[in-house]
Formats: structure tokens, sequence, C-alpha cells
């Protein structure tokens, strides 16, 4: 793809058709990470920097918008020295800058688009704004070689979907959820047994040494490929009332509800994948880390499925995903007076 230089309008091919090495340097700061990452040919990471801002935020049990927006302000001039420093690259090797533009938390994004943006201008090079959903199923492209059509599972904090994947720029949205995600359900279940935060991966760890099936739990009856999950939170919010004081079998419950959540969307998953005749399957998200939806979706490869997902360090925020998705063409933004947008 052909895109200008926002300084002098020179013409830059960049891409997967453009017949050249690309060098991009996407900037990520949706939520509570501040990253850079310079990946080449949206596969090969070059350098991939993440800071952190988990212990800020334990003290509060979540996310503070205006906390988080502060600390990318002071993280990001070093973020993007340490990607190029471990890179060994400079400003003059880089094809193009790219950064997320949404969704996410509005204040935080603006912090790392317009670094992204103001990189773009000051070293004359193509801006590229990315959408942080797709930047998450290109997350399965780095160090493989995984290419469309497939069917993507994306479970993230904020998103549950089905999507079906016929090209790089081609996506069509099959099913999500209705109310609640899966991140949000596990983040409520993990604060109603009184886990602290980030409580999803908490929970995931005590449900490995539980009984899947010491409570049944209801799956939503929802048509198609959307999904519910607020019932189901409503649901473990009556059996931990049902105990009135008694030891919590925290364990037992933590398992049955993860038992229950995976089921529901490998189901789903299974579904799509033999309706739209795919053989190739892939997930994403923060939540494709869990250990119970991953081991569910890769067991789809007994029936002859290919399955992928990224590895660990992938599948939370990062920018080596942004990078990857701006390479691909993936539903980009060239806009420089693209705004930030906090949903879908």
């Amino acid at each position: 793809m052909e895109r200008e230089t926002l300084f002098s309008g020179r013409k830059v091919l960049t891409g997967i058709d453009s017949g050249a090495d690309n060098y991009i340097m996407a900037i990520e700061s949706s939520c509570d990470e501040t990253a850079c990452a310079i990946v080449k040919n949206g596969r090969e990471v070059i350098s991939n920097i993440v800071a952190s801002q988990i212990k800020t935020h334990e003290k509060f049990g979540g996310v503070i918008p205006e906390i988080a927006a502060r600390e990318h302000l002071e993280s990001i001039n070093v973020v993007v020295q340490e990607a190029f420093e471990q890179s060994g690259l400079t400003p003059d090797d880089i094809t193009a800058f790219a950064g997320t533009v949404g969704p996410g938390l509005v204040g935080c994004l603006l912090v790392g688009l317009n670094a992204a943006k103001t990189l773009a201008l000051v070293h004359d090079k193509p801006f590229i704004g990315v959408n942080h959903l797709n930047a998450h199923l290109c997350a399965n492209y780095l160090d493989t070689d995984i290419k469309p059509p497939y069917i993507a599972l994306l479970v993230s904090g904020g998103h549950t979907q089905i999507i079906d994947v016929e090209s790089y720029s081609k996506q069509t949205i099959l099913g999500e959820t209705i109310d609640d995600a899966v991140g949000e359900a596990y983040d409520k279940v993990a604060r109603l047994i009184g886990l602290p935060y980030p409580g999803g991966p908490r929970l995931d760890k005590l449900a490995q040494q539980g009984n899947p099936h010491a409570f049944e739990l209801p799956q939503a009856k929802v048509e198609g490929y959307d999904f519910s999950f607020s019932g189901l939170k409503t649901a473990v919010l009556r059996l931990v009332k049902s105990f009135d004081g008694k030891e919590l079998p925290v364990n037992d419950i933590c398992a049955s509800f993860q038992e229950c959540v995976s089921s529901t969307l490998v189901k789903k998953l299974k579904k799509a994948v033999e309706e739209c005749g795919y053989k190739q399957i892939v997930i994403a998200g923060g939540v494709a880390a869990n250990s119970e939806i991953r081991k569910k979706v890769f067991d789809l490869e007994k029936e002859g499925y290919r399955v992928n997902a990224p590895a660990m360090k992938y599948c939370t925020d990062n920018a080596s995903m942004v990078a990857s998705c701006a390479y691909f063409n993936t539903n980009t933004f060239d806009d420089i007076d693209v705004e930030v947008f906090s949903r879908i």
C-alpha cells in the first residue's frame, strides 16, 4: 500500500505488497500498559517493551483512568528509547510509525497516539492508526506463518467475539457478547469471592486446584453466535450467598465457573468453524492466556483443526501486535487527524 509521509508528502510503500522489508514502530497505551515495539514485516519482533501499571492499580482494585494516563505520560519516552536501543535501529530505519486509536480509555489512548503521530511528523514517515481489537488478532502472526482464512475467538477484558477472518483486510463479526465480556465476568466473579486485582489470572490459578463439576452453573441460551455472561455472574453471586458466612469452597467455585465459561465459548466456536467450513482456528486477547480456555480450544486439534494462539507475552496488551496490524493493513486509519475512540 502506498502512503505519504506527513511532512514532505513523500510516497512510501508499506505492507505485504511493498516488495521491501518494512520496519514498523508501534505504540500501545489503551489501558494500563505503556508499550513500544519494532516489528519487521509484520511477523519478526525486533524489540518489544512493556511498562506495566499493575502494582499502581492493585491497591484500588482496578484501573483508575486518570492515574493510568499520567503514568503513560511518565513512561512513553522511556519505552520508545528502550525499543530503539533493544533493536539497534534508528528512526531513519523505520518505515512507518503506528499507534492504537481505540477502543480503550480515552486519556490513555491520547498519550500513545499523539506520541506515534509526533514521531511520524518529526522523522517524516507515514503514520498508521490501528484498531486495538484487530491488533489482538494480528498477535497470531508474530513469530508464525499463520495466514487467513480462519475463525477467530477474541476474548479480552472488554470484548468477546467470534470473527470470520477471510483475509488480512476482510473480517466479519459473527457473534459477540450482549452484556459482560469474558474478562469482565472473570473480574467481577473474582471480586465476589474476595480475590485481589487483577482477578482473572488469580481465578484461573485457583480453578486449576478445584473440581470443575462441583457446582452446576447455567449456560445462557443465546441465539446464533452471541454470548451472555451476566446471568452466570448472578448465579455465582447467589452461590456465594448460599454459604451464609460458612467457609467458601473457593477453588471449586472458580473451577466450576471456569468450566462453564470455557465450555460455552468452545461450543459456539466449534459451531462457527463447522458452518464456515474452515480448518484453521485462532484465539486472541488477554483472556486467551487462560489455561482452561486455551486447553479446550487446542483440544479441537484432535478433530483435525489447526489451532494457534499467541505466545503468552503477546496475549495481553503490547505494541508488537499493533505493528503487525499496521503492516498487514488490517482495517487501519491513515488520517493524521484521526481521533481516539473508547468503544466500537
